[in-house]
């Protein structure tokens, strides 16, 4: 089995690479500006926010199995989802867009022949419930909301697509809740820690999850419960 999980150095990522690598799938990952300090898999550095990048990607990947994004933001050195509509900013929403939704976009489209299989693959994007908009009931969050919802809407438009062009393929976004990474720190202090999960729980459950899925199950916004979101 043949595994790639995009943005490999992350804490989300790091942990499937760990636990992928542990069961003995083939691992590929990829890396953007700093090597990993693990030996498991074989790297790739890789802008996933730009085209000829993913291309020189595409090429030097075999056939696929299973393909994970774990890319994005939720704030940056200076700045944070925004509270109300007055705190708007143009270059943050951008940053949003390019870095939530558009890698899985192009991964999508370069990676395409490498999932076409006899048997089940999968195409995995780690959504959020809050880019769900009828589950949207507080507001605010204004750039991640909208990035993450153009990320499933694209998820849900592929999953559309390749169901004649790859009957095999589960597409879905999965939702992890939220993990004690980088991206939720500044954020933790506010969450019940029953509610606060590691990376290592995590990867274990998206496993989990794969092996219960079916190409059937394609074009769904599916948590780490396996539970089945609103859009």
């Amino acid at each position: 089995m043949n595994v790639l999980i995009v943005g490999g150095v992350g804490g989300i990522g790091q942990a499937l690479v760990t636990l992928f690598n542990d069961v003995g799938y083939n691992v590929f990952a990829t890396y953007h500006r700093t090597p990993p300090s693990t030996s498991n898999g074989v790297w790739f550095k890789c802008d996933v926010t730009d085209e000829d990048s993913i291309v020189k990607l595409a090429e030097a990947l075999p056939s696929l199995d299973v393909v994970i994004n774990c890319v994005g933001i939720l704030h940056t050195c200076n700045a944070i989802p925004e509270k109300t509509i007055q705190s708007f900013d143009v270059d943050f929403f951008k940053h949003n867009i390019e870095t939530n939704t558009l890698p899985t976009l192009l991964l999508a489209k370069h990676l395409q022949t490498h999932l076409k299989s006899k048997h089940t693959t999968y195409f995995v994007a780690l959504s959020a419930k809050v880019g769900s908009i009828e589950d949207n009931h507080l507001g605010g969050w204004i750039s991640y909301r909208a990035s993450k919802a153009a990320l499933n809407m694209s998820i849900k438009t592929i999953a559309i697509e390749w169901r004649a062009k790859l009957p095999r393929c589960c597409v879905i976004a999965f939702h992890p809740g939220t993990i004690d990474t980088p991206l939720s720190a500044p954020f933790q202090p506010r969450i019940p820690s029953h509610q606060l999960h590691q990376p290592e729980w995590l990867a274990s459950k998206l496993h989990q999850l794969l092996n219960k899925l079916e190409h059937s199950d394609t074009g769904q916004l599916i948590d780490y419960n396996g539970t089945k979101l609103p859009w």
